[in-house]
């Protein structure tokens, strides 16, 4: 297993659209190697997702954990460690909330993005077997921030006031607080 490095915003295929795959190649060394390669730079970076086109390889691949240990976002539930292959997601509800977004391929800036508080995901796991997922509050904006790059999208294409563009330390200083409580209703709300 090894680190791979993390592609920056303006590298050519963090815009590219994704390709499946296909259960027979899901199971081949070369993908079931690449998911624990992916999955150990997810963690090295500690990112709460990390999608396979955001490490050069546009493959509808993305692996989504989140721990209380995570120092850059200790407020997010805890989502157990999934790999998502060939994901798509189908909102529930037109309710939404903001979501006060970064990105591993985005250093340095996060930004105010609206999410949708419950979402449907299907997907097969990295053994090729089917799954149905239903996702809400906190965690929903997690999935749909790691699917959009499947997309070829990043959060900052979703930002709509770009005047909620901060660094992480202005975030910590000037927004974090507010945030964090406004997201504790989110949570309680939704229980995730």
């Amino acid at each position: 297993m090894s680190i791979l490095p993390i592609l920056q915003v303006g590298h050519p295929t963090l815009r590219q659209s994704a390709r499946a795959l296909t259960t027979e190649e899901l199971a081949s060394e070369r993908w079931q190697s690449f998911i624990d390669d992916l999955i150990d730079t997810m963690h090295a970076a500690n990112g709460a997702g990390l999608a396979a086109n955001q490490v050069g390889e546009p493959v509808r691949i993305c692996a989504i954990h989140v721990s209380g240990g995570n120092p850059r976002y200790p407020y997010k539930p805890e989502i157990p460690l999934t790999v998502l292959v060939n994901a798509t997601l189908t909102p529930t509800t037109g309710e939404t909330f903001d979501n006060y977004e970064g990105c591993l391929s985005v250093p340095n800036l996060r930004g105010v993005v609206p999410r949708y508080t419950k979402a449907r995901i299907d997907y097969l796991d990295r053994h090729g077997v089917a799954h149905t997922q239903h996702v809400a509050g906190l965690s929903a904006g997690t999935y749909q921030h790691e699917l959009d790059h499947l997309d070829g999208k990043l959060f900052l294409d979703r930002v709509t006031d770009p005047t909620t563009l901060t660094t992480w330390d202005n975030f910590a200083e000037h927004h974090r607080d507010a945030f964090v409580l406004r997201v504790a209703k989110l949570v309680a709300k939704h229980g995730s």
